[in-house]
């Protein structure tokens, strides 16, 4: 089944109600002993998860035949302000809640905290559309000045140095930033922060935080202005670059390619975030490492549930969903449709006790 029939399938379902053109998919394989809820669960959030979404909504609702999942692609910051205001069960975000947004949603999990679920672990890519060039190396400086708009042209020295058999034209640089509050930004501009020094001098922010050369709304968008444009460079989640060149970014001494497999390094080489619970898993990650052979602009996206819902019913919802989203059968399918980088028996493990430790008050 193609990314762009999953993704029609899920804006059926959160768009209209109706699911018949998830029933008539190709079925997505989920596991034999996979807990099936009848009625409906909603969320809300992150695009950069989109496609990964529609996945696991197609695989869960064709083996549960009496179960309706909707999924509203508002971007992370919607997202965890809708579950935060208890407009739905679960949030899809690329930045962990802020120690304001924890308080807040103590409240609404009447009196627990809000825990991360880190269910989709994938690369950002730095995507770009320059007339008779197709493949680009980019120091983090290089990328920090081109995204502060400093760096104008493509045949500036700091793109020409790392691209020497490259044939860069006299044409101005367009880059394209979020024009919504993003994760993917917040987790971008973490990465600019952390590896680019004085070349960024912005803190991290899921607000891009300079007037834009131009702006779009999601990853979708940015993906769609970059390539219809010329001379044009953004970020997006990796699945919504497919077919479009994508930059190697400086390294320590090498440049290096994204794939889920670089990705994964990052992440597995990252700590915990300080301050969670037993059962949170938001990670603080190293955005600034010069490890060889990693893809240091990772994005993690988080499922975000209540240790504690008023409604057993919600328990049931939210519980089986998730134990589907971090399950093998669940990671692979995103991993094969998206990219992304399968999670580790071992944090599966440790997740899967996080949501049985969801319950009711």
């Amino acid at each position: 089944m193609s990314t762009a029939a999953l993704v029609g399938a899920l804006t059926l379902t959160a768009g209209c109600g109706s699911d018949n053109a998830v029933r008539g998919a190709d079925p997505v394989p989920v596991p034999a002993d996979l807990e099936c809820v009848p009625g409906t669960l909603s969320g809300a959030g992150s695009s950069a998860q989109e496609n990964a979404m529609a996945v696991w909504i197609a695989g869960y609702q064709v083996a549960c035949q009496d179960s309706l999942i909707f999924y509203d692609v508002i971007g992370s910051g919607g997202g965890r302000s809708q579950f935060i205001d208890g407009a739905v069960a679960f949030a899809g975000t690329d930045a962990a809640l802020d120690p304001a947004e924890q308080e807040a949603a103590r409240e609404r999990c009447n009196g627990t905290e809000a825990i991360h679920i880190p269910a989709y672990v994938v690369p950002i890519a730095v995507v770009f559309h320059l007339e008779g060039v197709d493949s680009l190396n980019l120091t983090p400086q290089a990328i920090a000045g081109i995204f502060n708009q400093e760096i104008t042209h493509w045949d500036d020295p700091a793109i020409a140095e790392a691209n020497p058999e490259a044939d860069l034209p006299h044409t101005p640089i367009i880059p394209v930033n979020r024009s919504d509050e993003s994760g993917t930004t917040e987790n971008f501009t973490s990465y600019l922060a952390a590896a680019a020094g004085d070349a960024w001098p912005h803190e991290p922010s899921g607000q891009w935080p300079l007037p834009p050369e131009e702006a779009a709304q999601g990853n979708s968008g940015v993906a769609e202005a970059v390539e219809g444009g010329n001379g044009t460079i953004g970020y997006v989640e990796a699945s919504h670059a497919e077919g479009m060149p994508t930059v190697r970014v400086g390294v320590g001494e090498e440049f290096v390619e994204m794939s889920p497999d670089a990705a994964a390094g990052v992440v597995a080489d990252s700590p915990k975030r300080e301050g969670g619970g037993e059962y949170d898993h938001a990670i603080e990650l190293d955005y600034g490492t010069t490890e060889s052979g990693s893809y240091p602009i990772v994005l993690i996206s988080y499922e975000v549930a209540c240790l504690a819902y008023d409604n057993p019913d919600t328990v049931e919802h939210v519980t089986a969903f998730l134990d589907y989203v971090i399950s093998e059968e669940g990671q692979q399918a995103a991993s094969g449709e998206t990219g992304s980088a399968p999670l580790s028996p071992e944090l599966r493990e440790e997740l899967s006790r996080s949501v049985e430790a969801i319950d009711s008050v």
